[in-house]
């Protein structure tokens, strides 16, 4: 049986394009280039009917080691928990004081740029810390 080893995560979102240029920036992440026939994702937007037009949006880790990312709008806003969310390893390998100055660090940056801290959960006998955020639409992830 053939193992599977490449995957996309997929976000709804009501403005995909603007939760993707989030995301690109958190990840160091890119969008693709526009299709061949067309100059700009402009160009290529003005061509689809006005209800696909900013329907969807694409990020890629530029080194190819990351999965896609995928942002689609729909209709309906963010109610609850995630059931999946993204751990932003920043803090891998740190202990103690020296990784709660690396999570704030970043967790300054991407407030900057429309992140909003929840939480700090604090170190135990089985985890090390970790800050709880929100993405630009609500979504959870964790700076870890």
């Amino acid at each position: 049986m053939a193992s599977i080893r490449q995957f996309q995560v997929t976000f709804d979102c009501a403005e995909p394009e603007r939760v993707a240029r989030f995301w690109c920036e958190v990840l160091g992440y890119v969008g693709p280039p526009a299709p061949e026939e067309f100059a700009t994702w402009d160009d290529s937007a003005r061509s689809l009917p006005p209800e696909q037009e900013a329907a969807a949006f694409v990020c890629v880790d530029p080194s190819g080691v990351g999965p896609r990312l995928f942002f689609q709008r729909v209709p309906e806003g963010k109610v609850v928990k995630n059931r999946l969310h993204l751990d932003v390893r920043v803090g891998t390998g740190l202990v103690g004081e020296e990784r709660l100055a690396t999570l704030d660090a970043e967790c300054a940056r991407l407030v900057a740029i429309g992140a909003v801290r929840v939480r700090l959960l604090p170190a135990d006998e089985d985890n090390e810390s970790c800050i709880v955020m929100q993405d630009i639409e609500g979504n959870e992830f964790c700076l870890d």
